[in-house]
């Protein structure tokens, strides 16, 4: 009989969408995370159920059949990109698998699917990278980059991954090293002391231009013109047109600004998206795979058709790239976006654009779409992961629109608002996934939807 805290093997037998996997022992369906089918693992017992218990992987004792690529040299220490050992073929085959079943479960049968479209670029895609300072082991070297996989402190420095590209790692290691000779104090989340949080670096991919943004507490106090120096001394493939320096004593462990100082240069880099310009900030959303990114829009342009005379709402708009590409073709869009910041780079990537047609609001969506006078004839949803609050899904209902577009990087929540939306009197009519982040279990689905 297992029970909890025992250590046990087993055999992956399947796996599920967002990286869980599971397989038997003792007639008990043991769930772990990040597991790959067909890989022995040891896994120790953290919760019991009934029939089902809940495990973490602490070894693999022997990989799976489907392993059988090059990995980086991160691979199995950092957190991230743990199907890196599958063949691209195979995670894109799995991670359709995975969401046709979540729409399955929902009882949408009868969908059209498209096939699922890879990223352009499986290497070396990132166009932004947050790193945290820490150290890889309690009081080891101070260590840069990706928290451990399944530790909450524990941090590799990863400065050969290839998810990024060479101009990333050489920032990573300059900064590193500047601040080891320094001796500054890491940030330590429990206690709230210390100095060093995280790193942000972006990169657009088209224009090559760099920001960095160091985040640190204002516990210490050090003069960074010596390292501003050495990064603009730096032989870089792009540019660095920016170096900030954000302060954040919030307790959450998560990037924060109290206050951002421009070291050096600005505080944005510049990109180019479907032939359109976007001004992105250090705080702003922009999807982070910029060649992946244009073919997710180009799909999302060809669910929304012919849009001539029509008034089309982006709830959840980010920095406005999508409304701006359907923009071309629409008499007028109208972006909704909690996040100021991003609004007000939309605005001005309207102005570079030249698309008059365009207005962004700043406000919780939920709140702004109850102020709307438009009636819109199309509406794009892009959420964050937690999907739709209710009350913003029956205001947008609540519009009458004829087509919703859906763009959802989370389908878990994706088909729990797509029911809601049945309930209303809307039809799926077509969902493709766009695969925006190789190596990982997350995908993006794009979802037609038309009212009876």
């Amino acid at each position: 009989m297992i029970k909890k805290k025992d250590m046990v093997e087993l055999i992956i037998e399947d796996t599920e969408f967002g990286g869980k996997a599971s397989g038997t022992v003792d007639g008990v369906k043991i769930k772990v995370k990040h597991g790959i089918k067909g890989q022995k693992v040891r896994a120790y017992i953290k919760k019991i159920k009934k029939k089902t218990a809940e495990g973490k992987i602490m070894e693999v004792l022997e990989r799976s059949p489907l392993e059988d690529q090059e990995t980086c040299p991160h691979f199995g220490a950092c957190g991230g990109c743990f199907q890196q050992s599958v063949s691209y073929e195979e995670q894109l085959k799995e991670k359709e698998r995975h969401v046709k079943l979540l729409f399955n479960e929902a009882g949408f049968t009868a969908v059209e699917w498209l096939p699922i479209e890879g990223s352009p670029n499986i290497y070396h895609y990132r166009n932004k990278m947050e790193f945290s300072f820490g150290d890889e082991e309690k009081g080891g070297k101070m260590a840069l980059g990706m928290h451990k996989r399944g530790r909450h402190h524990d941090i590799v420095t990863v400065d050969q991954c290839i998810i990024m590209d060479e101009d990333y790692r050489l920032v990573l290691k300059t900064i590193l090293e500047y601040f080891e000779k320094k001796g500054a104090p890491l940030y330590h989340s429990m206690r709230h002391v210390g100095y060093l949080r995280h790193l942000v670096v972006r990169k657009a991919h088209y224009t090559g231009q760099l920001l960095i943004n160091l985040v640190t507490t204002t516990q210490e106090q050090y003069d960074l013109q010596d390292l501003t120096e050495e990064l603009k001394a730096l032989d870089l493939k792009g540019e660095i047109v920016g170096f900030l320096h954000t302060f954040n004593d919030n307790l959450a462990d998560t990037v924060q600004s109290d206050r951002t100082d421009i070291l050096f240069g600005r505080d944005y880099i510049m990109e180019q998206l479907l032939g359109l310009q976007f001004k992105i900030s250090a705080f702003s959303f922009f999807q982070t795979n910029t060649v992946a990114a244009e073919r997710l829009y180009e799909i999302v342009r060809n669910f929304v058709g012919e849009a001539k005379n029509q008034v089309v709402f982006d709830l959840y708009c980010g920095t406005g790239t999508i409304g701006q590409v359907v923009a071309q073709k629409a008499e007028k869009v109208i972006g909704i976006e909690i996040i100021e910041d991003a609004v007000e780079a939309a605005k001005e990537n309207a102005r570079l654009n030249g698309l008059d047609n365009c207005h962004f609001i700043a406000g919780d969506v939920r709140q702004k779409v109850k102020d709307l006078k438009e009636n819109p004839d199309i509406i794009i949803l892009d959420p964050p992961r937690a999907g739709i609050h209710p009350g913003a899904l029956q205001d947008v209902i609540g519009f009458g629109a004829k087509r919703l577009v859906y763009v959802s990087c989370n389908p878990k929540t994706l088909v729990v608002d797509l029911v809601e939306l049945e309930k209303a009197g809307y039809v799926i009519e077509m969902a493709k996934c766009m695969d925006m982040f190789p190596h990982t279990p997350h995908v993006e689905c794009v979802v037609l939807i038309e009212r009876k």
